[in-house]
């Protein structure tokens, strides 16, 4: 049983252990030979299986262990901090097609997914066309009434996780060849009933990272599947879809940071160990730096993702807009933390053996999963079109978010599935926050200096957004109305570490109320908006001295990165 201080993710480190150990059958170093033998790590996925793992994508009502949207994030944080390939071909395949199912299944739909879940089986999410990209709406898979009743699927499927080893699907179909919002449905498909030919399947898609999952694909012909597979009712397939990635897409760039944790970690052992010039790497400033700021980047982004997370179950009205903000901004900053940490490596930033090995396979594995399930551009064409409703009617009118947002200790009600909603959210709490902490800040320090300078830009958004014209809130919008969405995304993240921050003082973490580490990731989220840095020189110099020792004192003392900073056993 999971007592009050043991949450998903600290049983799942208990049970995986020291991944740095090479003595650990499921540590790095079996990760990197599965790996290099292009296959799913099989130890790893029976410890999982003993785990119990999937039980954390089931509802609590349907027998499982998902009440808390947070709970699952970090616990998948942690899987992913080891091997993403394990994290997504494993888990996190299975939650994305399970959501439409807890969404807009009927109970016995649901019963179904929940008992093959718990019994350690695979449901893949069976949406992608490579004709038509993240532009599912004009996917040409056909689902058509058969004589006699149900359906009839024809078509192809590509670049689909588990295709093949699922025991059922989740297919997204056109069921109707008008074109609009209530053209496609999805299907909840069961393999074992499926007749000889009805389903071939396509050779797996090489790809550079997350070379252990199989991305296949499949060819329906004339597949027969009973009335009872159709989820919810017909021409609703893209309102579940809408409703289900706003947890996708928050979930996805919180249990990148895991990763990302890794990649810093190796970077400061490499730093720390690695002689040159007479010292040790860690004495040259640009390294000490670079260190320091992709700290504050990682800090930036976990404030960022863990508040979208939690919004799920305090805001969930405001979600369809902060799911993808979080999704495009958090996708961007790992990338860019990546490629800077890369160049303290070096060269051992590429090689795939040896006590660094593990740098290059989380850089390959992040990648993909950064762009997978919906692009970054694609994030911020949903973004787009309600910019100009939000700075006409809510910025600078919403109330503040509930404290609730903010205060990573505070309890949450049970993820309700039947609150996500398809529309366009009337009021912006994260951005009213933002005013808030601005004004009682008062500009005072650097801290309300950067505070005031968000504030300043909600209200420069406000205007250009106001202007907006029709084509720009569309596919077809101009580089500057993408930019403008690209400062909003910024601004949020500015709103959710500043939230995190005022809300941690006085409570029972130190490392919430570490005012070094608040300024060092405001300064980074700055640098991404046009204009002249708030900070001066000196103060971001030191700055960035401060992060690069508490860093290596993180490092030291074996605790993640991330704002929990907890005791791991690696």
């Amino acid at each position: 049983m999971i007592t009050v201080t043991e949450t998903p993710a600290d049983l799942l480190d208990a049970a995986l252990g020291d991944p740095w150990d090479a003595a650990n059958p499921v540590g790095f170093t079996g990760i990197l030979a599965a790996d290099e033998r292009q296959e799913m790590f099989a130890e790893g996925e029976r410890r999982l299986d003993a785990f119990g793992l999937n039980a954390e994508f089931v509802p609590v009502r349907h027998g499982g262990r998902l009440g808390r949207a947070d709970r699952l994030a970090a616990a998948l944080r942690t899987l992913w901090r080891r091997d993403p390939c394990l994290g997504l071909g494993y888990g996190f395949s299975s939650f994305i097609a399970s959501v439409n199912l807890w969404s807009a299944g009927d109970e016995q739909q649901r019963r179904t997914a929940a008992g093959m879940l718990l019994d350690n089986r695979k449901i893949a999410s069976v949406y992608h066309e490579l004709a038509h990209g993240n532009d599912f709406a004009h996917a040409e898979f056909a689902a058509r009434p058969a004589p006699g009743g149900g359906w009839l699927l024809n078509g192809t499927k590509e670049i689909v996780t588990n295709f093949r080893r699922a025991d059922a699907l989740v297919v997204f179909a056109r069921t109707d060849e008008a074109r609009g919002s209530r053209s496609h449905s999805q299907f909840f498909v069961r393999k074992d009933g499926l007749p000889d030919g009805a389903l071939r399947y396509l050779d797996r898609f090489p790809s550079s990272g997350m070379r252990g999952v199989q991305l296949g694909g499949g060819r329906f012909t004339d597949c027969p599947v009973p009335d009872g597979a159709l989820l919810g009712e017909p021409g609703r397939g893209i309102e579940t879809a809408l409703k289900s990635f706003q947890l996708t897409r928050s979930i996805i760039p919180s249990m990148c940071v895991g990763p990302l944790d890794t990649a810093l970690r190796t970077a400061v052992g490499f730093a720390l160990e690695r002689r040159l010039y007479g010292g040790a790497a860690a004495d040259l400033p640009y390294v000490r730096t670079v260190l320091g700021r992709a700290f504050a980047d990682l800090l930036a982004v976990d404030a960022f993702t863990t508040v979208v997370v939690r919004a799920l179950q305090v805001l969930p009205e405001e979600t369809p807009v902060l799911a993808s903000a979080s999704k495009y901004l958090a996708s961007r900053m790992l990338l860019d933390t990546l490629e800077e940490l890369r160049g303290v490596l070096g060269a051992q930033s590429y090689l795939r053996e040896g006590p660094y090995a593990v740098f290059q396979k989380m850089a390959r594995d992040v990648a993909p999963a950064t762009f997978g399930h919906a692009s970054r551009s694609a994030c911020l064409v949903t973004v787009l079109p309600q910019l100009p409703r939000l700075a006409r009617r809510a910025w600078f009118a919403s109330a503040p978010a509930p404290a609730g947002l903010f205060d990573l200790d505070a309890d949450l009600p049970e993820l309700d599935f039947g609150l996500l909603a398809a529309g366009s959210p009337h009021t912006d709490g994260l951005a009213a926050t933002l005013v808030e902490t601005a004004e009682r800040l008062g500009g005072r320090g650097p801290a309300g200096r950067l505070a005031a300078r968000f504030r300043d830009e909600l209200a420069a958004l406000r205007e250009e957004c106001r202007a907006l014209a029709p084509q720009d809130i569309t596919i077809g919008a101009s580089p500057r109305a993408h930019a403008a969405a690209g400062r909003y995304t910024v601004v949020l993240a500015a709103a959710a570490v500043l939230g995190v921050w005022w809300h941690g003082q006085g409570g029972p973490r130190p490392e919430l109320q570490d005012e070094a580490a608040l300024l060092a990731a405001l300064d980074r989220l700055d640098r991404r908006l046009p204009g002249r840095s708030v900070l001066t020189a000196a103060e971001r110099a030191d700055l960035d001295r401060q992060l690069f020792d508490r860093a290596v004192e993180r490092f030291a003392d074996r605790c993640l990165f991330d704002l929990t900073a907890r005791h791991i056993p690696g």
